[in-house]
């Protein structure tokens, strides 16, 4: 089969943008066995993208587009496909509902302009943002097949990778199995470079690539059944696992709170949370995992100092010598979480997620965490060097080193 990769964004077109998502879908594709004869690049301009894509499908039987499914008036592209292929564009209640979740769980009221991305053109089939607020999807017509996906790579790699290969290898001659293997604690290019042998096979294939300060490796084989292809894939993630050892959190899980949640209730286990900058975050990802009611048993959002001493138990003298972001002070609140809840471990953060630095010379992007059961104490200081308007990223990367400590400690102690 055919296929075109068509990127839409005068930010490409003026160079303040490198693509990397063609290269990550060529590469793909390729995979897949569709043979990828064009690459093109238009502006957020209605006719010249309209143009572009009837002459993609005139010689092309599958067309990828990404970017342009934004809430702004040039953002264009589903618009187009639909007007080219004579289809309206309908809401999705489904993609409505996520859109408005995902600013109520910002505390920000929807804008009305974001209600346009969950207009779809009629009869698609619906491919889910996780990541952000504009829905992908895939149209086919007249035996052709235009997919809609995200300009953002951290959106369009997870919603290509986990909704439009699976969608897509119905196309592509005998059956596809993916499996991946998740790490944290190490960064993409590290990852790559230490699975070199493994990245130039051919079948199964190895694809590294990062989501949210983790390291992920996809595993694929192409097979005449399923379980043939899975078994393709079997030895190469078990090499992988061997490999990365503790650094691997699981394989084919969806979250890192997921794998937490999963060795704390299979090891009977309780935990109490003391959090200062992460404002409540790994208690809010641990209660996405349905069972966390087994193992949470409290979460504290300590952010003033009055609430660190008088509920949590750190001493003044702590702050005093050594600074609220410390890891003395984090030590203490781990501390105080395992006291008041009552449970069998505890866990304290700490830091400063931006966007800047504190009078103590602490930078924005710093923490300390602690954790301990009574007997076992671990630390971890964790500084992403980034501060401005990553605040948001710091939190997220910060509840995700926490996370992470807690899995390791279980590893260790339990």
């Amino acid at each position: 089969m055919k296929a075109e990769i068509l990127s839409v964004g005068t930010e490409l077109l003026l160079g303040d943008i490198v693509n990397t998502d063609a290269q990550f879908l060529a590469g793909e594709l390729a995979r897949l066995g569709f043979t990828v004869l064009y690459h093109s690049t238009v502006g957020d301009n209605e006719e010249r993208l309209s143009n572009l894509l009837q002459t993609a499908l005139s010689r092309s039987d599958l067309v990828l587009t990404t970017g342009g499914l934004g809430p702004t008036v040039d953002d264009l592209t589903k618009e187009v496909c639909a007007k080219t292929l004579g289809l309206p564009l309908v809401e999705d209640a489904e993609s409505m509902r996520r859109i408005e979740a995902f600013f109520k769980a910002r505390g920000q009221q929807m804008p009305e302009t974001n209600r346009k991305q969950a207009y779809l053109p009629q009869g698609c089939v619906v491919f889910c943002n996780d990541h952000g607020t504009a829905p992908g999807c895939a149209i086919e017509q007249d035996g052709k097949i235009i997919i809609n996906l995200p300009g953002p790579p951290r959106e369009l790699k997870p919603m290509f990778l986990e909704q439009a290969l699976p969608y897509l290898s119905r196309f592509a001659g005998g059956v596809i199995a993916s499996h991946t293997v998740r790490t944290f604690g190490i960064g993409e290019s590290a990852m790559a470079e230490q699975a070199a042998q493994f990245l130039t096979q051919e079948n199964p294939t190895v694809a590294p690539y990062a989501k949210d300060g983790e390291a992920l490796l996809r595993v694929t084989a192409k097979a005449n059944s399923q379980a043939e292809a899975d078994a393709l894939c079997k030895p190469t993630v078990e090499a992988l696992c061997a490999l990365y050892g503790k650094l691997v959190y699981g394989v084919d899980v969806d979250s890192l709170q997921q794998a937490v949640v999963q060795m704390l209730r299979e090891r009977g286990l309780k935990i109490g949370l003391a959090e200062s900058c992460t404002a409540g975050l790994i208690a809010k990802r641990m209660t996405e995992i349905p069972g966390s009611s087994e193992v949470l048993e409290c979460g504290i959002v300590s952010y003033s100092n009055r609430i660190k001493e008088e509920v949590l138990g750190v001493s003044p003298a702590t702050i005093e010598t050594y600074g609220v972001i410390s890891a003395e002070t984090a030590a203490e609140m781990a501390a105080g979480a395992l006291r008041v809840s009552g449970a069998g471990i505890g866990l304290g953060v700490t830091g400063l997620a931006g966007p800047d630095g504190d009078d103590c010379g602490n930078p924005a992007g710093l923490a300390f965490i602690a954790l301990t059961d009574g007997v076992h104490t671990l630390q971890r200081t964790f500084n992403t060097g980034r501060g401005g308007d990553n605040r948001e990223y710091n939190r997220f990367v910060f509840s995700s080193n926490a996370l992470d400590l807690i899995r390791l400690y279980l590893l260790e102690y339990r």
